[in-house]
């Protein structure tokens, strides 16, 4: 974990207020890191649901199989996270320690096992012993509490520079309820569902196949329109937990996708979501720029995704906003190799507010001195029109420094 905090940190962090239902402690394990924390176990109470999405990586960590599995109850108990190992590339000793580690936590929650989701994350390929949970569960179980949340957010981080949370509050059938979300993430950050380690937990009371179809909707503009070095973890996971505590406030129990009342904690969901995954960019390793990529005028949003996707895993792109480079030419190369319909006669391209290339070639009255201003900024907008049709999509993204590369160059030793 890195010492220095990201310059594009939050400059202060909202008060998570505790949900009814949820309760957490964290530990220190000695996993990896020394004189910190780096276990979170988490009760969650009786009538819990749960959703989830997942990396689409064909290695994925143990882990991820076995929540997989357990995502098909649809209830859940518990959730054990730790971090400095990911319990990836592990082969039988990574199953068998995802069974241990529930059972652990099982016992330690008074539960049973299959209804313990697991996340790790950190070094890949490097066996994680079972009985590193052991020591510290029951000590943790007996310490559950409403809070504090950051305490939870940092204990899942790894080279995070600061621990990632957001909260929102909406009224169901008059009931105020709240969404509290806590993430991880900093590098092999790459939209492929989810992205990095997030978990989001609500009083609501919402059957699990109507969290999972919000939640599938919901990752679509927020961890997977997000980037910081184009590459997917084997670990990636999302989940969102219902508690249901509302209904006994007289929250009526929502048990279809249909069900009108989901407008507003759809929304609410989504903006949470997006807030946490652009966290998630303003710490990518060594990142010094949150940058928006904005195509417009394309054959379809989809194109268009692919398109901005392109723009924002390049690496002459990215280098060249880290070196507040106004480099147009690196934009066109991006969108022509993306594979999309374009047309070079009709490319539009602007940083911030200062249009750069219009019609195939460089604006006559271009101004160097406003692109340049406009690259200096810590956040930084880059919008391309291809002139085709009306599809649109926005990504999010960081420039590629060399503490990317330093971060990166030594993260196992």
């Amino acid at each position: 974990m890195s010492t220095a905090v990201s310059p594009l940190a939050p400059k202060s962090y909202p008060d998570l207020p505790a949900i009814e239902g949820v309760s957490f402690a964290t530990a220190e394990a000695g996993i990896k890191y020394k004189n910190r924390t780096d276990v979170l176990l988490v009760g969650l109470a009786e009538g819990t649901t749960v959703a989830g999405v997942f990396t689409r990586s064909k290695c994925p960590s143990a882990a991820v199989d076995w929540c997989r599995e357990a995502l098909a109850g649809g209830a859940a108990r518990g959730l054990l996270v730790n971090s400095g190992n990911a319990n990836a590339f592990t082969g039988k000793k990574g199953r068998e320690t995802v069974r241990l580690s529930a059972d652990h936590a099982a016992k330690a929650l008074g539960v049973p096992a299959e209804t313990i989701f697991l996340a790790s994350t950190g070094v890949i390929g490097e066996p994680l012993p079972a009985e590193k949970f052991a020591g510290v569960l029951d000590d943790a179980a007996a310490r559950l509490a409403d809070g504090p949340w950051l305490d939870a957010a940092k204990a899942i981080m790894t080279t995070d520079t600061f621990p990632k949370v957001a909260t929102r509050t909406v009224e169901l059938d008059g009931v105020a309820v709240t969404l509290n979300g806590i993430a991880k993430g900093a590098g092999m950050i790459a939209p492929d569902m989810a992205t990095m380690l997030s978990f989001v937990f609500t009083d609501a009371p919402i059957a699990a196949p109507v969290l999972q179809a919000l939640l599938g909707k919901g990752v679509a503009g927020s961890f997977n329109a997000i980037t910081v070095d184009s590459d997917t973890s084997t670990s990636d996971t999302l989940l969102l937990f219902a508690t249901g505590a509302a209904a006994a406030r007289g929250a009526a129990p929502i048990e279809t996708i249909e069900d009108a009342r989901l407008a507003a904690f759809d929304a609410a969901l989504a903006d949470l979501l997006r807030d946490l995954a652009h966290q998630v960019v303003r710490d990518g390793e060594g990142a010094r720029k949150f940058v928006a990529v904005t195509v417009t005028g394309a054959t379809s949003d989809g194109s268009a995704k692919r398109i901005a996707l392109s723009i924002a895993n390049s690496p002459l792109v990215k280098t060249a906003i880290a070196g507040e480079d106004a480099n147009w030419g690196r934009i066109v190369m991006a969108v022509g190799k993306a594979g999309e319909p374009a047309d070079r006669d009709r490319l539009a391209i602007w940083f911030g507010d200062t249009q750069v290339a219009a019609e195939g070639e460089r604006v006559p009255d271009y101004s160097e001195a406003a692109a340049s201003a406009a690259m200096r900024e810590e956040e930084i907008a880059v919008r391309v029109d291809l002139g085709l049709g009306d599809g649109s999509a926005t990504v999010w993204t960081c420039d590629l420094t060399k503490d990317y590369v330093a971060i990166n160059g030594d993260y196992r030793s």
